[in-house]
């Protein structure tokens, strides 16, 4: 199953809605075999970041041409949330793969997964 995330300009990333090669961080924090659950749509990803990063830019020069502060704010508000969509697909990707598994697997493994998903989405919430 495959659901969409509009994204800023009504793009759409996708997510899977199944399993990954996801495996539980080595000891050192990265993936034993270098699969994360993001890694099927790392381009999508990547792309998104690159649009974020133009439009940060664009605010760079908005400041520095001293435009008008709500049209400022207004280019704040859709980076924010263009960022905050990346993380809420990063998320999804992570729980529905890595945590998933983890589950799957049972132990301490899997307890570790749920308390560092359930930190990532309380750092989320406080941003």
């Amino acid at each position: 199953m495959r659901r969409g995330l509009a994204g800023p300009g009504g793009f759409a990333a996708y997510t899977l809605g199944g399993y990954n090669n996801c495996v539980a961080p080595a000891a050192s924090g990265g993936a034993e075999d270098g699969v994360h659950g993001y890694t099927q749509n790392k381009d999508s990803y990547l792309k998104r970041l690159r649009r974020i990063e133009g439009q940060v830019r664009g605010l760079q020069r908005m400041v520095e041409e001293d435009q008008y502060c709500i049209d400022i704010l207004t280019q704040v508000s859709a980076a924010t949330s263009a960022l905050e969509s990346v993380a809420l697909g990063l998320l999804e990707e992570h729980l529905g793969h890595c945590v998933a598994q983890a589950i799957a697997e049972g132990g301490d493994t899997a307890n570790a997964k749920i308390r560092e998903a359930s930190d990532a989405v309380a750092r989320l919430v406080r941003s």
